[in-house]
């Protein structure tokens, strides 16, 4: 069991709202390896209030059940210990709505709820408004027209169609287009909280992509 030292106020009344919710987030945490005190700095709350959690003293509320399921790579439902739907592992193409995002333009390769997010990615000619994205997780993208120009950290890497890259996303890292005609890619990312927009794209920074 985990202890938390110097809590020592008064548990409320338990809750039997959610009767499932206190072995589930113990559980999920525990399959993560993460401690109470780094499961609970990651959620925004003390290790004492995600400690009642997992004891059932305490109900969470919706946002911190939302902020918990993305911390364990799970889903709400599972923390509620419901079954999970039933998932088509077909991605149909025609059913994949283009989305654009600061001149990219992106469609879904792979399904939704997932621990990898898989994009097919149109990339536009590399420019200095190409923000530079410093994030947890792994990449691997694979160039399938045009040419991609990939600066990792000091180095610039050109890919050619067929090439690939695959690389530890805390690295600093800037990708766009190596010709104004624009390439296409896809794209993978194993940080399944990350929205599809916020993967690297748009936003000023300074210097030049080359």
């Amino acid at each position: 069991m985990d202890h938390v030292p110097g809590d020592t106020s008064p548990d409320p009344a338990p809750s039997d709202a959610l009767p499932d919710v206190a072995p589930q987030l113990r559980a999920l945490r525990r399959r993560r390896g993460l401690t109470l005190e780094a499961a609970a700095q990651r959620a925004g709350l003390s290790p004492a209030h995600l400690s009642r959690l997992e004891t059932g003293n305490r109900q969470p509320s919706l946002p911190m059940l939302l902020a918990l399921s993305r911390i364990y790579g799970t889903t709400v439902s599972e923390l509620l210990g419901e079954a999970p739907p039933e998932r088509d592992p077909v991605v149909r193409a025609d059913r994949s709505e283009p989305v654009e995002a600061d001149g990219w333009i992106y469609r879904q390769a792979g399904g939704a709820g997932r621990a990898l997010q898989c994009l097919r990615v149109h990339v536009p000619y590399a420019t200095r408004a190409d923000i530079v994205r410093v994030h947890p997780g792994e990449e691997w993208i694979h160039v399938l027209e045009g040419r991609v120009r990939l600066a990792l950290g000091e180095a610039v890497h050109v890919l050619d169609p067929g090439d690939s890259a695959h690389f530890d996303s805390l690295t600093p890292h800037r990708i766009g287009a190596a010709d104004p005609a624009g390439a296409d890619l896809l794209f993978v990312h194993t940080l399944l909280q990350s929205p599809a927009t916020a993967l690297c794209l748009g936003g000023p920074t300074q210097g030049d992509p080359t």
